[in-house]
């Protein structure tokens, strides 16, 4: 047990976690979780009474040493985030990559994380695929969408709901407003909602309306440079 494992967590329904997931939970000495306080509220769920401790973006960098060091002095470490799976689009890297410098066992329970869902449900092309997670908010923004017009993976996307109309506006914009966009919004809760279409419809249809929940957008890849990769084959 004296390793450091990396627990997914659900990313809405409570009844996404593995069986596995919450003993481990239960038979860690130590759980860090991103916001102790989301996380209470799955354990409280569980009856998972292990000690809880914060490990966040803003502390990781202090705190990855000591952790390490306590895991090779004998105890058993669990990394949870707010949803979903450590170290995709949330504190976990340093972490991992702390402990393997250290000789620290690491293992990665399998699990929720929102891409997934929202790349099976876009029905885009997902044997290959390009994961952006959440862009610049300022500075380098624009540069990444003008390296990704040539993309001809289907490109993920994580989003806030305050920035989900001007990424689909870019979108529109280095894309074409006839690329295929799918949006997925509140995944596995009671107000799941996967929106299709055009660039210039998508954007419409959430420009239109409150949006709330945590995002993922889809983007379908630029297919002439599909095209032209087939025809060099």
């Amino acid at each position: 047990m004296s390793k450091l494992y990396i627990v997914p967590t659900p990313i809405g329904n409570l009844e996404d976690i593995t069986f596995r997931a919450v003993r481990i939970l239960k038979e860690a000495d130590l759980i860090l979780a991103e916001d102790t306080r989301t996380s209470s509220h799955l354990l409280r769920h569980y009856e998972i009474s292990t000690k809880l401790a914060s490990h966040h973006k803003f502390n990781e960098h202090k705190t990855v040493e000591r952790i390490a060091d306590q895991i090779l002095a004998g105890d058993s470490v669990a990394l949870i985030s707010d949803a979903g799976t450590p170290s995709i689009s949330d504190p976990g890297f340093l972490l991992v990559r702390t402990c393997i410098e250290k000789g620290v066992e690491v293992e990665c329970l399998p699990g929720a994380t929102a891409f997934v869902p929202a790349l099976v449900n876009a029905g885009f092309p997902s044997d290959k695929f390009c994961f952006e997670g959440f862009l610049p908010q300022k500075k380098g923004r624009e540069k990444r969408m003008t390296e990704l017009e040539s993309e001809g993976r289907t490109m993920i996307f994580y989003e806030s709901p305050f920035r989900l109309v001007k990424l689909l506006e870019q979108c529109a914009a280095h894309f074409g407003p006839e690329r295929l966009v799918s949006v997925s919004r509140e995944l596995t809760k009671l107000y799941e909602e996967n929106f299709r279409g055009t660039c210039t419809e998508v954007l419409a249809h959430f420009s239109a309306k409150t949006i709330k929940g945590e995002i993922v957008v889809v983007v379908e890849g630029n297919q002439v440079r599909k095209f032209n990769e087939k025809d060099d084959d």
